[in-house]
């Protein structure tokens, strides 16, 4: 079975408060529409949230995410998205999305669970020649992912095995529509009438 991870643990420091429960214009909060994309495309999907998030921790729980409180987060992306792994490790990979990037269409997840089931160890989406996310990893990268640190995800794991990847091309501009900042909100209004 393929697992979806929800990053959710970051610190948020250029929004300036929690972006994750910050609203969009139908009044949902930005990480609720990233995980109910996920969960809609991969029902078995778990969350990362720091253990002082209770409100993402009761939102998530509502939706049926399994939630995962890592103490660790405070060490970056890569540790969050560790934990995740560790904390699924049944799985036959993994489907890692950022709570932070709410218009990802269910159907680019599913074309990236897909592209996993049919024997591609690494499925990435591709929007008009961008890579984007969300980012499957099928399970023969389970020690690299469990070993990763810092605070660039598994960047570096994309990179050494580009070779093993497969592009999901989509005409999906949300893979690559984060929001780091109000700015961003802005930006990507557009994309909050799809």
């Amino acid at each position: 079975m393929i697992t979806g991870i929800l990053l959710a643990a970051g610190n948020a420091s250029r929004f300036g408060s929690n972006k994750l429960l910050h609203l969009l214009p139908d009044g949902t909060p930005i990480a609720m529409a990233a995980a109910r994309n996920l969960k809609a495309a991969i029902p078995s999907s778990l969350a990362i949230v720091r253990p002082q998030d209770h409100a993402l921790v009761d939102l998530f729980s509502a939706e049926g995410f399994t939630v995962v409180v890592s103490a660790s987060t405070v060490e970056g992306m890569g540790v969050s998205l560790a934990c995740g792994v560790r904390a699924s490790s049944h799985a036959k990979g993994w489907i890692i999305a950022l709570a932070d990037m709410p218009f990802i269409q269910p159907d680019t997840i599913l074309a990236i669970r897909d592209a996993l089931e049919h024997g591609y160890p690494l499925a990435v989406p591709v929007y008009h020649g961008q890579r984007g996310h969300p980012v499957g990893f099928g399970n023969k990268f389970f020690g690299e992912l469990t070993n990763l640190t810092g605070d660039q995800g598994a960047r570096s794991i994309v990179s050494a095995h580009a070779a093993d990847g497969f592009m999901v091309a989509c005409e999906d501009p949300g893979i690559l529509a984060d929001i780091d900042s109000e700015a961003d909100m802005e930006r990507h209004r557009e994309l909050m009438r799809v």
